[in-house]
């Protein structure tokens, strides 16, 4: 699949047979992604300002951009930053969001995060938010960003991730599964850490928080069908009670109201 952007975009080539359904559910919710209370206003944007420190003279990417945020909130602090994402829909709504916006150093690219169509040492700053769980080689991935870093360069992880607990970690993915057809795995924070070591990124600080999901609006977003969402909202309902506690799923008359997962933030640099 061959999709050509102005503004500097390029065009990319490559097989998508194994990610249609991440292409598929991202193309129907795309405008979701930009309106999103936790992706448009999430306090992690101001942490990825705080902590890579972007200069005037960087030359930045920014992965499965979704709506744009990460790259709308850095763009007037960088030199340019390169916005790409898999789902053709998902980047043209992202590219209106930061045309509107008044970012004019941006480039806009289809990439698979798992097979970048950069060169090597390409980029000072790499960022990539609320997107890892649905990729299905998290190993290529965090490959293919130490590749395109330059050495000292900076990147950005934000992440949900999966409990230490093997019952725990089970429980979510399978919540997050039957929500979302395209979500793949949530690691854990140890898991990560692991890969990015093994591809030469020295973790230099993280943050491991609870976040919290106003249930039927996170159940609305992805969910394709009624049947999906009765699924989730049974399954959270009966959860065994250490469960509930864990993930601090509220219950209002009957119904779901709230919960919390385990969010994981992480910058590394590569060595």
């Amino acid at each position: 699949m061959c999709r050509s952007y102005p503004n500097g975009g390029i065009s990319v080539q490559f097989n998508l047979s194994s990610k249609e359904r991440v292409q598929k559910q991202f193309g129907q919710n795309a405008e979701k992604y930009v309106s999103s209370e936790g992706h448009a206003h999430g306090t992690d944007l101001a942490l990825a300002i705080e902590w890579l420190q972007p200069a005037l003279d960087d030359v930045m990417l920014d992965i499965a951009t979704g709506g744009g945020h990460v790259a709308k909130a850095l763009a007037p602090s960088v030199k340019s930053v390169m916005v790409s994402d898999l789902t053709p829909a998902m980047l043209e709504t992202a590219r209106k969001h930061l045309t509107d916006s008044g970012v004019d150093n941006a480039h806009y690219v289809l990439a698979d995060a798992e097979h970048l169509p950069f060169l090597d040492h390409s980029f000072d700053v790499v960022s990539c938010r609320i997107a890892p769980h649905h990729f299905p080689d998290p190993d290529a991935f965090i490959r293919e960003v130490g590749r395109v870093l330059r050495p000292n360069g900076r990147f950005l992880l934000i992440d949900n991730v999966a409990p230490d607990d093997s019952a725990l970690s089970d429980f979510v993915n399978l919540v997050e599964g039957i929500r979302d057809p395209s979500h793949v795995k949530c690691l854990t924070a140890v898991q990560w850490q692991s890969l990015l070591e093994k591809n030469g990124l020295l973790l230099a600080r993280d943050l491991s928080r609870k976040k919290k999901f106003r249930f039927q609006s996170w159940l609305d977003r992805m969910a394709p069908t009624e049947a999906h969402r009765l699924a989730v909202s049974t399954i959270l309902l009966h959860a065994p009670q250490d469960f509930k506690t864990y993930f601090q799923i509220e219950i209002e008359d009957g119904t779901v109201s709230s919960f919390e997962t385990d969010e994981w933030i992480a910058l590394a640099v590569k060595v």
